[in-house]
């Protein structure tokens, strides 16, 4: 493991680069970037793609990636090396080569053999990773929720546009076609005037206790894990999965459903962020010493429209008969959707869809984007804007009153404890790249 004397000087040297890149295409960085976005216009040329972070769903996104014909899956990285041997088997079913195995994500951006990278490591490396990548002239899958912070999400916007980089978000409902069609008939006017839509999750999940603190397991880089957090001990509990449930690493429920949903519920109404939000729940259920709450109720106010969220995690039993989804409430009708299809309800025409492949059609969604320099279709500006409505939920919450927001500044109307929540304080070395 690195002493943080050694990641200084490490990071210091990828902000260099970065920069270089910024300021003269002539430079390193610059010319990796060049030489790659003239290779992947030719279509014989495959896409090649880094993994950053092999859990669960980076996983998944590495053995997609390795069944597409046209892309090759060059590079796993993750800071728990016990993850690589189930990771490298699940992208050798699909692809002959096997990938290079890097503990360190620097490597990877460092590496003028990656063109792209696919970032699914916990919420609050995300802004980091995908800047630096950007930096690097890297093209970026960048999971959700994309940042821990507004600010870090302003700020990966700027990063994809000052560096020319295809940024897309894993909000993988923007290429499903059956949520597609669903949007064409909310948007059609066969619903009337549509004013209220709601988004919510019901899942019966299991608390996960309390346990001591205790040494990393062998093969984690645990500081390397904790980034630009707080040094703490290391504790199960506050590691795989569980992290999400903590301020200084994800952003609870909201982070993990509640951006999916809302999108398509913000989506199909075409609004951005709302004017006033309120929220109220708590730990009702669940005594875990988890920090976001496993019930929550949350209104986001528009001039015209209002979006309701609701999420419990101990309890299956969700609204119109579904355990997730959106509901679009119109005069003439109510449409209903998740991923499984979708239906129009008290329509005198009989509306309705199977459900349609998400996940393969974004990452085919992505690569086409890489080749043709176009904004994809859940483009980092869309995935910052629905991350900004959970971030909005949690500080409503947090503060147990209603804010109120402009979303030209992007900040809070006089309200300097709201602001406040606007960002956070990163550990040195590792701090929000400047754009």
């Amino acid at each position: 493991m690195k002493n943080a004397e050694a990641l200084r000087r490490d990071l210091s040297r990828r902000q260099f680069l970065g920069k270089s890149a910024q300021n003269a295409a002539g430079v390193a960085a610059g010319m990796v970037g060049l030489s790659s976005t003239v290779a992947r216009a030719d279509r014989s040329s495959p896409v090649r793609v880094g993994v950053i972070g092999v859990r669960n769903q980076g996983r998944t996104l590495a053995s997609a990636f390795a069944r597409m014909a046209d892309v090759n899956v060059v590079s796993l990285c993750d800071v728990d090396s016990s993850l690589q041997a189930a990771a490298m088997t699940s992208v050798l079913e699909s692809q002959a080569t096997a990938p290079r195995w890097e503990p360190d994500f620097r490597s990877v951006l460092d590496d003028p053999q990656v063109d792209a990278v696919a970032i699914a490591t916990p919420d609050h490396w995300h802004a980091i990773m995908g800047i630096m990548a950007a930096q690097a002239g890297k093209d970026v899958y960048l999971e959700k929720p994309v940042s821990h912070t507004i600010e870090e999400g302003q700020r990966l916007i700027r990063a994809a546009r000052s560096h020319d980089q295809v940024m897309q978000t894993g909000l993988q409902q923007r290429s499903g076609s059956h949520f597609q069609s669903a949007i064409d008939v909310v948007q059609s006017g066969k619903l009337g005037e549509v004013r209220l839509a709601k988004a919510w999750v019901a899942q019966s999940r299991k608390a996960f206790g309390s346990r001591a603190d205790e040494a990393p397991p062998q093969g984690v880089n645990y500081d390397l894990w904790l980034g630009p957090s707080s040094e703490r001990p290391f504790n199960v509990h506050r590691f795989h999965h569980h992290w999400q449930w903590f301020n200084e690493y994800g952003i609870g429920e909201l982070g993990n459903w509640g951006v999916h949903l809302l999108d398509v519920a913000r989506w199909g109404l075409k609004l951005n962020l709302p004017e006033r939000v309120s929220a109220s729940g708590g730990n009702y259920v669940f005594n875990s010493g988890q920090e976001m709450p496993d019930t929550l109720a949350a209104t986001f106010h528009y001039p015209q429209h209002t979006i309701l969220w609701e999420h419990r995690l101990w309890s299956n039993h969700g609204l119109e008969g579904r355990g997730s989804g959106v509901s679009f409430h119109g005069e003439k009708g109510t449409l209903v959707i998740d991923r499984s299809g979708w239906k129009v309800y008290d329509s005198k025409e009989r509306l309705t869809s199977d459900t349609s492949d998400q996940l393969n059609a974004h990452l085919r969604n992505f690569v086409d984007c890489i080749r043709t320099r176009q904004r994809p279709n859940a483009d980092i500006e869309i995935g910052h804007t629905s991350t900004a409505l959970c971030h909005l939920g949690n500080i409503a919450w947090r503060l147990n009153r209603e804010v109120r927001f402009d979303s030209d500044s992007q900040s809070f109307h006089g309200d300097s404890e709201a602001d406040q929540l606007l960002t956070k304080t990163y550990r040195d070395p590792w701090q929000l790249p400047e754009v």
